[in-house]
């Protein structure tokens, strides 16, 4: 039995100089999705770090996204998570040199597969507040009931975020349980401060930008507007499947 460096024991940016740094190794395929992942470990001292490695080539082309996109998504994704102060996307990298090709690379966290949004109990659901929030603002095209992940400390992980970020409302999700409900204010003094963080110049701008085209950043912050200006959970579009397939 191997051992790994445990991330829970990680900072974020131990994590993502790892990531950044160390020497990935190529171990196994996620069978599963629609898109190539696979399994690598990441070494830069004496242990290796566990990551999933997500190559640009293989990306199954959507018709909606523009190719070649998606792994982009999934670094903003993280951006976005971490300029709100929630942490809950794994910390994730776009690396160059990975086994296929450029693509991205993200702390793999250990976590119980068999427990998804569907086996959460009712208080525990009451817990997803920020993460319906988050999925609107990244206007999520397929937040499915498995891409919750619950490390062994009980702290909530999100993953899978590369059909993200459109300009069109695209917003698929399993976390419909507050509609009509007032957003916290908690969450909303968050989703204010990342409204100023989007909108001048600076940093998360400025690699928003490098990630997303100008219409779907212009998208990003008028969504964060709209959070703001109506604080209540919203119901789904009309004439829209607001459910992502499979839902797990």
């Amino acid at each position: 039995m191997e051992d790994f460096l445990d991330p829970l024991l990680l900072t974020t940016q131990q994590s993502i100089d790892i990531l950044a740094h160390g020497e990935i190794e190529l171990k196994g395929q996620f069978v599963w999705g629609s898109n190539y992942t696979f399994l690598v470990y990441v070494q830069q001292h004496e242990l290796p770090l566990q990551a999933v490695y997500k190559p640009v080539k293989g990306e199954r082309e959507l018709w909606d996204f523009p190719p070649e996109t998606l792994a982009q998504r999934e670094f903003g994704a993280f951006l976005v998570s971490e300029a709100l102060g929630w942490h809950f996307v794994p910390a994730t990298i776009i690396r160059e040199d990975g086994p296929y090709g450029a693509g991205m690379l993200q702390l793999f966290i250990p976590h119980d597969p068999e427990k998804t949004y569907f086996s959460l109990t009712d208080d525990e659901k009451q817990r997803l507040k920020a993460t319906a929030i988050f999925d609107i603002i990244l206007n999520n095209a397929d937040r499915k009931g498995s891409h919750l992940l619950y490390d062994r400390t009980g702290k909530l992980w999100v993953i899978d975020h590369g059909i993200c970020f459109h300009q069109e409302p695209k917003l698929r999700t399993v976390i419909w349980d507050f509609i009509g409900e007032p957003i916290p204010e908690n969450i909303l003094a968050d989703v204010r401060n990342l409204g100023k963080a989007v909108r001048k110049k600076g940093e998360l701008r400025e690699k928003l930008q490098d990630l997303l085209l100008p219409g779907e950043l212009s998208a990003l912050s008028a969504r964060i507007e709209g959070i703001v200006s109506h604080p209540i959970f919203p119901q789904p579009a009309e004439n829209f499947r607001p459910f992502p397939y499979p839902l797990v």
